[in-house]
């Protein structure tokens, strides 16, 4: 594919322009143009990056690449609705929010939010969203991952790039950042910069990502990861709290409480930054964390499974289909929670100790499934 670019503007003959025309040689200065040569035609290619510095002419070749204009991710959004109900509206619920999750963006109570009311990052993976849900066969991105923080747009990156190549569909992105390509690992590179075409074999591998997993307070819970929770509940009895740091910074994070009268462990507070959602790094954590409890690390030595009960959608696929879990309930709605607190007052009460709140479980009408650690 060849894709000759030329632009003219009007040659304004002000005083001023007359001045800078003398100063800097710049006669030609309303006539711009470019060829590009992309070897691109009869392969088979999910995704391009056209990458390189600010007026180099990325966008000028997306608008070329294909017959379709450069699609907006930030425009068409009904600010007067949830970005869940704006996201393919005809389409299944657990459609959109495995696209939601699948591009980092997990972070349920966000889902409930119009769109302008979003952070810049939120704005852009909802975008990314709605346009793995509406799956073009060609589509050009404009500015993809140049509006927000770089570690989010290295992981958003990944986490895109992940879920696009499941489905069908050519997406060329436009960038003038450089650190996403080992995150993003593009079929093919376009650098405007270097004039230069390279294709996915000549790329490094995507960066490891090192998770150290610490034992903290709970107030950890409550001052990092609580506002991103999506439950509003009172802290587990006697539990230990986990936190996952990567490059000094905390990622995730889990509690772990006894439940001795099934010899299980209960996880739960599973929570992973939004910054860091959409590649995999809460499973792995949550299975690295009942692990070390199967091998008679937890409290009290017990060499016992973990149990780990969750509504979210994209959470219970991805268990389910792991080896190192085995579903063992589901549950349309929530159990009475006054039936629960009885239960938890009679167990006080067997046990001669007093209640210091008279709280419970249940009450609600999530769906919730349950799962058990078996490891392997």
């Amino acid at each position: 594919m060849k894709i000759e670019i030329k632009h003219r503007c009007n040659d304004f003959d002000s005083y001023r322009s007359a001045r800078v025309k003398s100063l800097f040689n710049a006669e030609n200065a309303y006539n711009w143009e470019k060829v590009v040569d992309l070897p691109i035609e009869g392969k088979d290619w999910k995704i391009g990056l056209v990458v390189g510095a600010s007026g180099s002419g990325k966008t000028s070749i997306g608008n070329r690449i294909f017959s379709e204009p450069i699609h907006d991710l930030y425009a068409g959004w009904d600010n007067s609705k949830p970005i869940v109900d704006c996201i393919a509206p005809n389409g299944d619920f657990n459609t959109v929010t495995g696209a939601l999750s699948a591009v980092g963006l997990g972070d349920v109570p966000a889902w409930l939010r119009p769109f302008n009311v979003l952070s810049n990052g939120e704005k852009f993976r909802a975008g990314l969203a709605r346009l793995v849900c509406e799956r073009p066969e060609r589509v050009v991105i404009d500015e993809f991952t140049s509006v927000i923080d770089r570690q989010i747009a290295k992981v958003g990156a990944a986490a895109f790039a992940k879920t696009w190549r499941k489905g069908s569909g050519q997406v060329v992105l436009l960038s003038c950042h450089f650190d996403i390509i080992e995150w993003l690992q593009p079929d093919w590179v376009y650098n405007t910069d270097e004039a230069r075409f390279y294709e996915r074999d000549c790329l490094r591998q995507r960066p490891e990502l090192t998770l150290q997993i610490y034992k903290v307070r709970g107030t950890v819970f409550s001052r990092l990861f609580k506002r991103h929770y999506y439950l509003d509940l009172p802290l587990p009895v006697a539990a230990e709290y986990f936190v996952g740091i990567i490059d000094g910074e905390p990622v995730c994070h889990v509690a772990v409480a006894p439940l001795f009268t099934a010899n299980a462990y209960r996880a739960t507070r599973l929570v992973v930054m939004p910054e860091w959602q959409g590649i995999g790094v809460g499973t792995k954590f949550l299975a690295a964390v009942c692990e070390y409890h199967l091998q008679g690390n937890g409290r009290c030595g017990h060499k016992f499974h973990t149990f780990f009960h969750t509504s979210h959608p994209q959470l219970c696929g991805a268990l389910r289909h792991s080896k190192r879990w085995v579903q063992t309930a589901a549950s349309l709605y929530g159990d009475s929670k006054k039936r629960c607190s009885d239960s938890i007052a009679r167990s006080y009460k067997k046990q001669g100790k007093k209640r210091s709140s008279a709280g419970g479980y249940g009450g609600h009408f999530r769906a919730v499934q349950a799962f058990k650690y078996i490891g392997g």
